[in-house]
């Protein structure tokens, strides 16, 4: 019996090493390897960086911008926001008191800036991740009176800064049209800005 036992052993261990080589370092070096040949951005992060060459920000990743000049993202709750290593929503019903008292500020916030009529649901809810980078293009438009307010610039020069920068759904089906919020901001400072600021 004994016998048995050390020959039935043997190829388990045998195998769980195999295994562990191939499945826990060949194949994630092989796909790391392939990803950084074909994909290099996309396997990096997908950043974006400025002029000088310092990193600003992800495309796939969404970041708070504090300055009133900029179009803001949706509300975060990961962690203290936009925090990568606490990426989570609220997990609060449409029902919920806490859910209605979080987005009562932000609707009386983004009213108080200009915004007026019924808010997209992106302006003022979190998404399912916390961490989204763009905006329905209803959401930027809705933005567009503050920041061309702020910069004084035409708002049919912002409002059409958004058009170019809506992306359609990929294949005329998957997801749907959607502004990503850096891309935007940064085209925004390209654009110019009114004299001294």
């Amino acid at each position: 019996m004994g016998n048995d036992f050390t020959s039935s052993l043997r190829p388990a261990i045998v195998m769980t090493i195999l295994f562990a080589i191939l499945l826990g370092i060949l194949y994630p070096l092989a796909m790391t390897g392939i990803g950084q040949a074909i994909f290099p951005s996309q396997a990096n992060g997908s950043l974006v960086r400025d002029q000088r060459g310092t990193v600003i920000g992800s495309t796939v990743v969404g970041q708070a911008f504090t300055s009133d000049r900029y179009f803001q993202t949706r509300p975060s709750a990961a962690g203290k926001g936009y925090d990568g290593l606490a990426s989570s929503g609220s997990n609060l019903g449409p029902t919920a008191q806490a859910l209605v008292d979080r987005v009562e500020p932000d609707v009386e916030k983004r009213h108080a800036e200009g915004a007026t009529g019924a808010l997209p649901a992106d302006l003022v809810t979190a998404s399912g991740s916390g961490l989204d980078p763009d905006l329905s293009p209803e959401a930027a438009f809705a933005q567009v009176a503050r920041i061309a307010h702020i910069r004084g610039m035409p708002d049919v020069q912002v409002r059409a800064l958004v058009s170019t920068h809506v992306d359609h759904p990929l294949l005329g089906f998957l997801g749907e049209d959607r502004v990503n919020v850096l891309a935007l901001n940064q085209a925004l400072d390209r654009a110019g800005t009114r004299r001294g600021q």
